[in-house]
């Protein structure tokens, strides 16, 4: 009797135990999940995969068994985990294009659009040209405009740095050096005045520029602060043309490619106003997506508006009285394009000697106040 009641006893616990280790697996599952969601197609894994899919979908294999032979290739752990999840949702029913909304951070919406209007059109192979072709382009104009900015602001954090080192370890010693900071020449104990600040509130400083950086970043993921910076970043010196004109190029040729592909005007300008990455043209282009839903041309809305140079506007309206837009358009982002080349090479070239110069200055200007007792002492010995 007592071993049958302990075998319903250690029958009990297993079963018990069972909903635990399932739980504990469905945890382990949704971490993986978490973890792979973390994950980011890189940039050129995404145009090699949108051009491989286009070659073998133009020599007339399925989806399926292209994504079958990528898998199979692909030597990343991440991308042949993402090319699993996808066979999965082919295999579900659903189409490339849903399938490919199901990985959020990866493919944008317009990405998307264009290949479900591909197939639709039973064009997917062009739709996939076409979208690596997008994807490098707007890829690359982004690339430089933060080349354009990174540079500069390296510099100027070296200078800092270089500052910083001179202020704490050097310029204290020149009390010690030379005795009383009374009989130091003026601009050698104003030196030492601000040696003295880096010195004792070094973590005041610190903290200070930890708020400010804080407050900004909070006040910009604000509706109103993500607008106002936007707009204050169009009308920074230097900066503000080369975000001007990527911008345009982002817009034209995403818009292009979606007219392109057959997708409505009004629903492409929705697209487009995601994708350009400025909330001023965004806002500005769903103000511009309500006037077509009135029968407004592109051309009249954006008519005498300061967001828009009039020869964008007028290519416009070429474009929609010759039927050929989308064309027109993806020239205008080729002009952009290399209107964003040319004006990064050239803040390279002008920006670079500037930054030098006043490096020179602040540099100089430390070290004058080093030497100066130095030549004073020597001065006194030669005497």
């Amino acid at each position: 009797m007592n071993a049958q009641m302990n075998q319903e006893i250690i029958i009990q616990d297993v079963k018990s135990d069972g909903p635990d280790q399932s739980e504990s697996g469905g945890l382990l599952a949704k971490f993986e999940n978490w973890m792979l969601n973390q994950q980011r197609f890189k940039l050129k894994q995404k145009v090699v995969f949108f051009r491989l899919l286009a070659t073998m979908a133009n020599a007339g294999l399925p989806i399926l068994k292209s994504l079958s032979i990528l898998e199979r290739q692909e030597k990343n752990p991440v991308a042949k985990t993402y090319f699993g999840r996808m066979i999965a949702g082919i295999k579900s029913g659903k189409n490339l294009s849903a399938t490919l909304r199901d990985f959020e951070g990866n493919f944008t919406d317009a990405e998307c659009s264009i290949i479900e209007s591909g197939e639709k059109t039973g064009k997917l192979n062009g739709a996939l040209v076409q979208l690596a072709d997008q994807v490098e382009k707007v890829a690359d104009i982004s690339m430089k405009l933060k080349g354009a900015l990174i540079y500069p602001a390296g510099i100027i954090i070296v200078m800092f740095i270089c500052i910083g080192v001179l202020m704490t370890l050097v310029v204290p010693k020149l009390v010690t050096i030379f005795g009383e900071r009374e009989k130091l020449p003026p601009m050698t104990q104003f030196l030492l005045s601000v040696s003295d600040v880096f010195v004792n509130y070094w973590w005041a400083m610190v903290l200070c520029f930890a708020i400010v950086v804080a407050f900004l970043k909070i006040w910009k993921n604000t509706p109103e602060g993500h607008y106002r910076f936007d707009m204050a970043l169009l009308y920074v010196p230097i900066v503000g043309p080369i975000v001007r004109k990527v911008v345009l190029s982002k817009f034209s040729r995403v818009l292009s490619n979606l007219l392109s592909s057959g997708i409505s005007i009004v629903e492409s300008l929705r697209i487009v106003s995601e994708v350009v990455d400025h909330e001023v043209y965004r806002q500005r282009i769903m103000l511009l997506r309500e006037d077509i839903k009135k029968g407004v041309k592109i051309g009249e809305g954006l008519e005498e508006d300061a967001l828009f140079p009039d020869m964008l506007v007028q290519m416009i309206k070429v474009g929609e009285e010759t039927a050929r837009l989308d064309t027109i358009i993806l020239k205008i982002a080729d002009f952009y394009d290399a209107e964003v080349d040319s004006t990064v090479n050239a803040i390279n070239k002008t920006i670079e000697p500037v930054i030098i110069v006043i490096m020179a200055v602040v540099v100089g200007f430390i070290a004058l106040g080093i030497l100066q007792p130095i030549m004073n002492l020597s001065e006194i010995m030669a005497g």
